[in-house]
């Protein structure tokens, strides 16, 4: 538990590196059967969840001294003809990623499972297109845990992806099966996750073939990864909820360590502060928002980068126009129902807020204290504690624990930037 108050804001900070690129870095170096290096990597729960599932395949992964970088040294990884049980603790990521590369790997079976949260995640959809694909699995109901058998042989499947996770998946893992593959994907959402996974394919000269809207997908089988030398970018996802600390509070935050040609999808937040006013302004790998004294409001398209939904519902809740969050339904199965708990915990406080299935409307409105729930999910945590910024009185979270999933030093950060009086 944990109360925070109302402060000014004011100063920078240096963001931690992307999640969603340590582990994909990970992945394809424990696959890589070979020594590789990965500067600026995330730790934190999640990464770690994959660390410990590449470890019992064999991997070595070790940190420097001053964890900087690591190094992944997978040539004695070789798990075929042999079982594993791999919990993936509440990495998503992890779970769904490495899924089709056990399968490739030529393991007897494999028993993939995590924590509550995850086992209610949906991966039955991922688990039909690897059928098409040569892969048996048994599971009880749409989601882990499931027992994985039968190696990836290729051919041809159609996969409704309402989370990138999805097809990213089959990206990473397909290159290595026995046959060519071709994958459909009638609806896709989050794009620029499944362009980030591209980018290591093309690092790795895998040879594939891609429409222009990224649902056709033709992939040569039979290829390797290689072991390579990478640094990980720093977190969009985890700058946003500071460039909306800047947004609320009329303030402004320096942000360190981001690439402004990264791809992304979470950068994207910073258009849509631009448009509700906010001041962006880049020097290198530094940006700067600047809150204005008037948030405006507007209708805002999360489909690419739903992770975003939390914190832009505490910017909606700051602003003086009403703000229309929408097409981002995939926020219901991420490690909560995001669109629901948003709704609970920002109307517990006093917004007139109303839920959509596929987002939320927000109007202007006066925020009281009070407790809300974290629902142990990190980003909902993080929302609510930039949220104390505009309420009357203290907010206070029932559980700030799982932050360590994807940001151990949030609350410091944030901290940090708060004037001292």
């Amino acid at each position: 538990m944990i109360t925070l108050e109302k402060a000014p804001i004011n100063g920078k900070i240096t963001i931690p590196s992307s999640k969603s690129q340590t582990i994909r870095a990970i992945l394809i170096a424990t696959f890589s059967n070979g020594i590789c290096r990965i500067d600026n990597p995330l730790e934190s729960s999640d990464t770690a969840a994959c660390i410990n599932a590449c470890c019992l395949l064999g991997a070595k992964i070790e940190f420097s001294d001053d964890r900087s970088y690591m190094t992944v040294d997978s040539t004695r990884v070789d798990v075929k003809g042999k079982s594993f049980t791999i919990d993936t603790q509440n990495s998503g990521t992890t779970t769904y990623l490495i899924y089709g590369l056990l399968a490739a790997s030529g393991a007897k079976e494999v028993i993939l499972t995590g924590d509550e949260q995850l086992n209610n995640r949906p991966i039955l959809p991922l688990v039909n297109a690897y059928r098409d694909l040569g892969v048996t699995a048994e599971l009880d109901g749409e989601c882990p845990p499931v027992k994985i058998t039968g190696s990836l042989i290729g051919g041809k499947t159609s996969i409704e992806c309402r989370t990138s996770q999805y097809l990213s998946s089959l990206l990473l893992s397909l290159p290595l099966a026995k046959n060519d593959s071709v994958v459909d994907c009638p609806i896709l959402y989050e794009k620029p996750y499944v362009r980030m996974t591209l980018g290591w394919l093309d690092k790795q000269n895998i040879e594939y073939r891609i429409s222009d809207d990224l649902q056709h997908v033709e992939i040569k089988g039979g290829q390797k990864y290689k072991s390579f030398d990478t640094l990980v970018p720093g977190d969009f996802s985890s700058a946003s909820f500071f460039f909306v600390c800047a947004a609320i509070s009329k303030s402004s935050v320096t942000v360190n360590g981001l690439d402004r040609d990264d791809i992304q999808g979470d950068k994207h937040i910073l258009d849509i502060l631009s448009q509700m006013g906010c001041e962006i302004s880049w020097d290198g790998y530094s940006v700067t928002v600047t809150g204005p004294e008037r948030l405006k409001g507007g209708t805002f398209d999360l489909n690419s980068m739903p992770d975003a939904l939390p914190i832009l519902s505490v910017a909606a809740a700051a602003a003086s126009e009403s703000v229309h969050i929408i097409n981002v339904s995939q926020a219901r199965i991420k490690e909560t129902d995001r669109i629901a708990c948003m709704r609970e915990n920002l109307s517990s406080l006093g917004l007139n807020i109303k839920e959509r299935e596929d987002g939320l409307d927000i109007f202007p409105s006066t925020l009281h204290g009070g407790v809300v729930k974290g629902f142990k999910d990190h980003r909902i945590i993080m929302a609510m504690a930039i949220c104390s910024l505009i309420t009357t009185e203290p907010i206070t979270i029932d559980d700030e624990s799982a932050c360590d999933v994807t940001f151990p030093t949030f609350f410091s950060l944030f901290d940090s930037l708060k004037v001292k009086r």
